[in-house]
């Protein structure tokens, strides 16, 4: 069965950080791409950041280029997002999502399994 399991998320204050990982386990996830996206309720999936299989290709959103860094451990079969100088605004649920194309995507149809989530609350 394949699972993506996220972590690493919680409470911290603005300014702060906080190191997301998400765990792939029922295969191998070295050939996806991996990304993250994150949702508020009442608004609609965002797009926050993605990764290559190899790494070597990254793609973030606006809101978070500069402040936020995914990479990944195939040989962990994880990957991360070390968040940086979190403003409220960061508040939601981050998802981890895997796709069977070796290049990212920003858009989450693309992309095949999903984690259940974990919260991230900044405050002000």
């Amino acid at each position: 069965q394949v699972q993506l399991v996220e972590s690493g998320g919680g409470l911290v204050q603005a300014g702060g950080s906080l190191r997301l990982s998400c765990a792939a386990s029922g295969r191998t996830f070295s050939s996806d791409a991996m990304g993250w996206f994150r949702q508020t309720p009442g608004k609609e999936r965002e797009f926050v950041s993605a990764i290559s299989w190899s790494g070597g290709s990254t793609y973030y959103a606006d809101s978070v280029k500069g402040r936020f860094t995914i990479s990944r451990d195939n040989a962990k079969n994880t990957v991360y997002l070390q968040m940086n100088s979190l403003k409220p605004e960061d508040t939601a649920v981050y998802y981890c999502a895997a796709r069977r194309f070796p290049q990212p995507s920003r858009w989450d149809y693309e992309y095949g399994y999903w984690g259940r989530g974990t919260q991230v609350t900044v405050s002000s």
